[in-house]
């Protein structure tokens, strides 16, 4: 018997150390089938011999019967809600608010400046649980609620393998943490419910919480939840008559409760009261200073992960409040790499007898506050639509809208893509309607609220000729896109030319759409060709150009006087011809000279290539203007056809897979794979084995990590630039 109770002890010790390492520590020792014969062990050990089950062994993990309903708990700490800052402005204000208070609290004014240190946390969106621990076993697990009471969840809650059942160390405590879903499980869900013919979750936060709010445990476990712990709400100690009457006093925070299982004796060190205790075995333990509290929220964070918690590991100190802003913006272009919903950044001051100082309003805490990123959605009303052309002659709906702040800049233009999306949203003039933008995205309409309709709204008709040129429409059979047919369309005209200069076709930086404009309305060009021959003098009395601006546009253009086949067939702006099939082209044709005598029906037998796009190619070489102007700009660009490029004999990347990630400072991202192309390498979206090199600029995705993982050799831009000679 002695032996079983060993056993036990060390199956349910090696579990739950490679739990640990996988679920919290993203590590792997062992595989998942020498994992699963070990708690396979444990739970037919456990079924043989009852009396020695415990409440923290993993095979607690696995959901109990049904609940009738959940039981209520009141916290042992009050739950609190942050206060919300939006702007730069509103959380330098929130810094000023913590000076000032703190400054009242007796404390120098110089001090506090420079010493006023927050702590910026990852705030996850996921959904609020409170952790109480007795003894360093899991005890309850309950809901936020009203911040006094919460719901008892602690079946559901088990299930989840980051979480852990006995702590590190045997203490009382209560913390807080999210509860979250990762985005690959959110998307396997909602196929899941798909297929049930269920409505979808609107998004991982819904998903997750509504997994926790189950009463059958058995469907939290069926998904794969995780969580981050970032806050003790509680420490208890024992009762305070156990300590001698010099004991020091502990604040209302810090309870003082516990276990009589512990033998607990105070002892003295470098003048600060410090508590050990021992367990029954003998393992002895220190809760930390009379003050058992971590001093600072960076070493609370330290202490939890001590203990065995999950802790979101992008934390960070930041020594004033222009470092928290600058994290701030940094997670805004980062967020979406992560597999898990960032809503913005829990800032909180650093160090805990300022937060005890400043204490709590009747919400929310004074010493801490979510800087939350610019909302990705906002509602607004449709004050017109307009219809625009576009380069290649599709019509385009325009809402022009009552101007909103969404993302972090103000918004008065969303796009409606169609007639046909108009439709589906059942939009009016005059509607109130949600939009959505993330990142550069061209803002969009998502939903039309239609109860906050008055009876004024107008119905929207596409127009019946070209609003532009007044010449006739086209739409192609089963496509939702008008077309103007006008060839001599001024705007597709304007378009053409700000798409050929522009990244995805010739990249001749600085020349933008208002230079273009401003070239166009005082007659300097009319077509791409003219580009080619712009002098420093043609540009410099132009409004707002001097001379040096003028020589960056001269050098930017002299710099696109050298193309790959590929960029300048996309460049030529053939409608169907993006990247891509840019790609296939050339590949195929090798020469412009030959791609221009193709008839159709062998551009068709080219793979990837078919009838509709086979058929525009033709036709745009077949144009007496297109190949007017072909001829003009072959005198002004050298092509490097496929194979021959200069760069490929001293090639040290010949036939190389490259991965790109992360944002390079000298060169951007579409020449880099230019420079690739012209030596020789190939380019691969995603990482594997036979990738060759991953080049990793600032802020590297999570390509990155893969790419560790698999071994695949990493450089940075230096090594990459000398890679390319």
């Amino acid at each position: 018997m002695p032996n079983i109770k060993i056993r036990l002890k060390k199956l349910r010790q090696t579990i739950n150390h490679h739990r640990y390492l996988y679920h919290v520590l993203d590590r792997q020792e062992i595989s998942d089938a020498a994992l699963d014969s070990l708690k396979h062990e444990l739970a037919e050990l456990e079924k043989q011999y009852p009396k020695y089950a415990s409440p923290d062994s993993p095979t607690q993990r696995i959901g109990g019967k049904p609940l009738d309903k959940f039981a209520k708990v009141v916290h042992k700490a009050r739950q609190w809600s942050f206060a919300d800052a939006f702007t730069e402005k509103e959380i330098r204000d929130f810094d000023g608010r913590v000076k000032r208070m703190l400054t009242k609290e007796a404390l120098s004014t110089s001090n506090v400046d420079s010493a006023a240190e927050y702590v910026c946390e990852l705030k996850i969106d996921g959904f609020k649980i409170v952790l109480t621990y007795e003894n360093g076993v899991l005890k309850t697990a309950a809901t936020r609620g009203d911040g006094v009471t919460g719901e008892d969840v602690t079946q559901n809650i088990k299930t989840i393998e980051s979480i852990p059942l006995k702590l590190e160390k045997p203490i009382n405590i209560v913390v807080e943490g999210e509860i979250w879903m990762s985005k690959k499980e959110f998307e396997r869900l909602n196929k899941e419910q798909e297929k049930k013919n269920l409505p979808p979750f609107a998004n991982p936060r819904n998903a997750a919480a509504g997994s926790i709010r189950q009463l059958d445990p058995s469907v939290a476990a069926s998904r794969k939840l995780d969580s981050y712990i970032y806050d003790i709400a509680l420490i208890e100690k024992q009762e305070k008559k156990a300590f001698s009457d010099e004991s020091p006093v502990v604040s209302e925070r810090e309870k003082m409760v516990f276990s009589p299982v512990f033998v607990l004796e105070e002892k003295e060190r470098g003048g600060g009261a410090r508590f050990s205790f021992s367990d029954k075995e003998g393992e002895s333990y220190e809760t930390g200073t009379s003050s058992s509290f971590p001093e600072t929220q960076i070493k609370e964070l330290e202490l939890l992960e001590k203990l065995g918690f999950k802790v979101n590991k992008n934390y960070k100190l930041c020594k004033n409040i222009e470092e928290v802003i600058a994290y701030w913006k940094e997670w805004q272009k980062k967020k979406d790499k992560e597999d898990y919903w960032i809503d913005g950044v829990a800032v909180k001051l650093n160090r805990r007898d300022w937060q005890e100082r400043l204490g709590y309003t009747g919400k929310a805490p004074r010493f801490a506050i979510a800087f939350k990123f610019p909302a990705e959605q906002a509602t607004t009303v449709v004050e017109d639509i307009v219809t625009q052309v576009g380069r290649t002659g599709a019509l385009t709906p325009v809402a022009h809208l009552t101007p909103v702040l969404v993302a972090g800049s103000v918004v008065s233009r969303a796009t409606l893509h169609n007639d046909s999306e108009i439709k589906r949203l059942g939009l009016k003039i005059g509607d109130t309607v949600i939009i959505q933008k993330a990142g550069d995205v061209i803002p969009e309409v998502v939903r039309v609220l239609k109860e906050m309709r008055t009876g004024k709204e107008k119905e929207f008709k596409m127009p019946e000729t070209c609003p532009v040129c007044g010449g006739k429409l086209t739409q192609e059979k089963n496509s939702p896109i008008i077309r103007c047919a006008n060839k001599n369309c001024s705007i597709k005209h304007r378009r053409a030319l700000y798409y050929f200069a522009s990244k995805k076709a010739m990249n001749i930086e600085g020349l933008g759409p208002k230079i273009i404009d401003a070239l166009l309305d005082n007659g300097l060009i009319r077509d791409t060709a003219d580009i080619y021959d712009l002098k420093e003098g043609d540009l410099e009395p132009l409004e707002r150009f001097g001379e040096k601006s003028a020589k960056n546009i001269v050098n930017a253009v002299n710099v696109a006087r050298t193309a790959t086949l590929p960029k300048f067939l996309t460049a030529l702006g053939i409608f169907h011809v993006g990247e891509e099939t840019a790609e296939l082209l050339a590949k195929e044709a090798k020469s412009v000279e030959v791609l221009s005598d193709m008839p159709a029906e062998e551009l068709q037998k080219i793979d990837g290539i078919g009838p509709k796009v086979a058929k525009s190619v033709f036709y745009w070489f077949k144009d007496k203007r297109n190949r007017e102007l072909l001829e003009r700009l072959l005198k002004r660009i050298k092509i490097i056809l496929p194979g021959k490029s200069p760069l490929l004999e001293n090639s040290k990347i010949k036939r190389k897979i490259f991965v790109l990630t992360g944002t390079m400072g000298s060169v951007s991202r579409d020449k880099a794979k230019e420079e690739i192309k012209l030596r020789g390498g190939h380019l691969s979206e995603s990482v594997s084995k036979n990738t060759d090199f991953m080049v990793a600029g600032a802020e590297p995705g999570s390509k990155y990590g893969k790419a560790k993982k698999l071994g695949v050799k990493i450089i940075d831009e230096k090594e990459f630039l000398k890679l390319l000679g």
